[in-house]
Order: C-alpha cells, then structure tokens, then sequence
C-alpha cells in the first residue's frame, strides 16, 4: 500500500574545483546551481568555502580578507538563486562576524528566498594544513535544523562530521536532512598508502550517522589540486538505512543527484528504534571531557 504521507524530494550535491579567482569561484557555482535546478534538484548543497580556495593550508592574515558579512554580496546573491530557480539552498561561507571575528558558516536559503537561519561550524581543526583555528572562532549557536518548505534541514560544516554527538544533536532538533558541507583530501605522499582507508572512513563515518539516527546525509566535497592537498571529492548521499544512493568521483567536477523519501525515517527509526531505546537516563559522563577512574578498588 502507498503510505499516503510520503514526501520526497531530489537533492543535488555540487562537487566543484576552485581557484584564487573569488568571482569565477562564484560564477561556476551559479553555473552548477542553475543545471541542478534545471534538472528538477528542489535541495541543492554546495562545498565548503565555495568561494575560493582553501584557505587554511598555512597562517596568513592576509586572508582573513576573502570573508564577508551575513548579510553580504555572496549571500544576497545566493539568497536571489534560490528565490529565481525555486530551490532551497545550502551555502557554506567565510563569515566576517565582527572585526577579528570570523566563522565557518552555512547559510540555508528558502524557495522563496528567505533566509531560513545560519550554523557556524562547531569543531575546529587545528592540523598541518588544516590550521583553521588561526582562523575560525568555534560556533555559538549550538546544534541546528531549520524548517523549509521541503522539511527541516540541519547542516553541520566538515570536521563536525567526525563527531556523532553532532549528528545526534542535529537530528534531535527535528532535522530530516542533514547536510555536511566538506573540504578534505590526501596529501599526496600518503595517497598510495592510506588513500583508500581515509576516504572510507570518512564515508563509513556519516554513513553510521544515517544510520545511528535515521536520516539521510548529503555530503559535498571539493575536488582537485590545492597547495599540497589533493581534495578527493568523493561527494555522496545515503539514506537512513546508511545505503549509498550516489557517489563522485575523485578526480572531476560533478553533480550529485538523488531522490529522498523522507517517509523513510518513520520506516527506519520503528524498525530500527534506536532514538525508543536510548538511555537519556544514563549520558551525563557525554559531558565530560574523560570520564577519569574514581575507585581504588
């Protein structure tokens, strides 16, 4: 029998290159937007940091120069994209918040473009080449989702997507989707020996969010040379049982297509009722940094 309350939907993850050319960063964006739109995508997700290349390979003040305010040029620009073409937007940005405050954030924008709110990005890496702590302050708002006109639609940002405390956090706010904007890739050296096992951990890992908590997860990634980072791209969207239902390739720009029937998650979560059988009860050591040993004995 059909279930009469089933809603779907067709996500399209952008998987694109970048260059030092902010503007061409943003026109090809627009360019891959608009082919989503026009073969039927109703949620559209970008990468992180769309709008240039990644900029935290090394500590450089000078970049601190390629964000922008919320609101600004990229997000009104964004905010008309999603307006026109009738979409629902995720766009992940370089925040200028306040002089010598600035975030990683993502910004979800309505069909009828209204700004539906932002996340700033929680986990903060702090690695060779991944020294975003030089640059981004660790987020305020908390675990998000935020109600369009698809379904509500949570977003977390890259390194968040290694926590499943986040994930959780996101879907107990009533997130259906749960987006993770990404930059991430082998340093050649490594490639030959640990490529295949990074990158499946890194899918396993979200995939176990979809499955931990019954949600589909949509995963954009950039691709292409860096500096000393080859971003492996890799984009892919699972379902709540944590099915792979698209996948990129490593090596090119590509657009990520798949439908989401969210009457899934009910299917999932009475099936598997792993949400029923958690012992809130019994978490709070969650809230401690180690949970150190008390006895002697």
């Amino acid at each position: 029998m059909k279930n009469k309350n089933a809603r779907s939907f067709n996500a399209a993850a952008l998987q694109m290159s970048c260059s030092d050319d902010k503007q061409a960063n943003i026109d090809k964006a627009e360019q891959q937007i608009r082919e989503a739109a026009a073969a039927g995508a109703n949620l559209v997700c970008l990468q992180e940091l769309f709008h240039g290349l990644y900029p935290c390979q090394s500590e450089d003040h000078d970049r601190f120069d390629e964000a922008e305010p919320i609101p600004g040029p990229i997000t009104d620009h964004m905010q008309g994209l999603a307006k026109e073409l009738g979409i629902v937007l995720v766009v992940s940005m370089f925040e200028r918040r306040a002089a010598g405050l600035y975030h990683n954030t993502a910004v979800v924008f309505d069909v009828d473009g209204r700004q539906c709110g932002i996340y700033r990005k929680m986990h903060i890496p702090d690695d060779p080449l991944y020294y975003e702590k030089f640059y981004f302050t660790p987020g305020d708002l908390g675990f998000r989702s935020f109600e369009t006109s698809l379904g509500r639609v949570g977003v977390c940002v890259c390194w968040d997507q290694w926590f499943p405390e986040a994930a959780r956090m996101t879907a107990l706010t009533g997130a259906e989707v749960l987006v993770y904007p990404t930059a991430i890739g082998w340093h050649p050296s490594e490639k030959e020996e640990f490529g295949a096992s990074q990158y499946s951990a890194w899918q396993t890992m979200m995939r176990s969010h979809s499955i931990a908590n019954g949600i589909h997860v949509v995963a954009p990634n950039r691709v292409g040379m860096e500096g000393e980072i080859q971003f492996w791209g890799g984009s892919f969207i699972s379902d709540p049982y944590g099915n792979v239902l698209c996948q990129a390739a490593h090596d090119k720009e590509q657009i990520l297509y798949a439908d989401l029937d969210l009457s899934l998650m009910n299917t999932a979560r009475t099936h598997w009722p792993f949400l029923r059988d958690r012992r809130i009860d019994a978490y709070a050591g969650l809230c401690k940094r180690f949970i150190d040993e008390t006895t002697n004995g």
